[in-house]
């Protein structure tokens, strides 16, 4: 299945972006401008999937002081809010799948960690991981990396914390029990791609 779960449940992979977005920067509300800059699809498509969650009662129209200035965000009192929440902000196995075969192809890759918003956090809200993603490997093509990046972070409707290392230096602070290794390691996290040698 080429579609994502919620892209056919939706009817539009825009409106799930969208809605990842605005969940993500909940209560904040964003203007047009930013909305289609952070989800990266066409002014006139994000005005048209807006216009239907306004339909449903989910999104909302905040006018700002100046003249053409609206913002959009989510109504709380929507009745599913929460459990569309859940539901959108979930990767599904079919994305993490995409996600798995893109780190593949940026070179020797030898570990995949997702965490952060890739995953659920745990109840304490003090911790907070040190990446949503880490990647160990050999000739990484980092213009590929940069693009995968950007790609997910519209994708996921926030900003995502990364970190890269070649095998040697993974290998040697590991060995040294690195801080930033101990904390990500040691939280919620998960191995999507692990070719290691231990």
């Amino acid at each position: 299945m080429s579609k994502s779960i919620l892209d056919n449940l939706f009817g539009s992979r825009v409106r799930v972006k969208l809605l990842k977005l605005l969940y993500r920067q909940h209560p904040e509300a964003l203007a047009m401008s930013d909305l289609v800059v952070r989800v990266q699809e066409p002014s006139f498509i994000v005005r048209r999937e807006l216009v239907v969650l306004q339909q449903i009662g989910l999104a909302r129209k905040v006018r700002g002081a100046k003249a053409g200035s609206e913002r959009y965000g989510l109504t709380a009192e929507f009745d599913f809010f929460e459990e569309l929440q859940d539901l959108v902000l979930k990767p599904s196995p079919a994305e993490t799948d995409r996600i798995v075969k893109r780190i593949a192809s940026l070179g020797r890759v030898k570990l995949a960690v997702v965490a952060g918003i890739f995953v659920s956090q745990p109840d304490d809200t003090t911790y907070e991981t040190p990446a949503d993603l880490f990647i160990v490997g050999d000739d990484i093509d980092r213009g590929k990396l940069t693009k995968l990046l950007k790609s997910l972070e519209a994708e996921m409707g926030t900003e995502i914390r990364f970190g890269v290392m070649e095998t040697d230096e993974f290998k040697y602070r590991y060995e040294m029990f690195d801080r930033f290794l101990r904390v990500l390691l040691e939280g919620p996290h998960r191995k999507i791609i692990d070719k290691l040698d231990r």
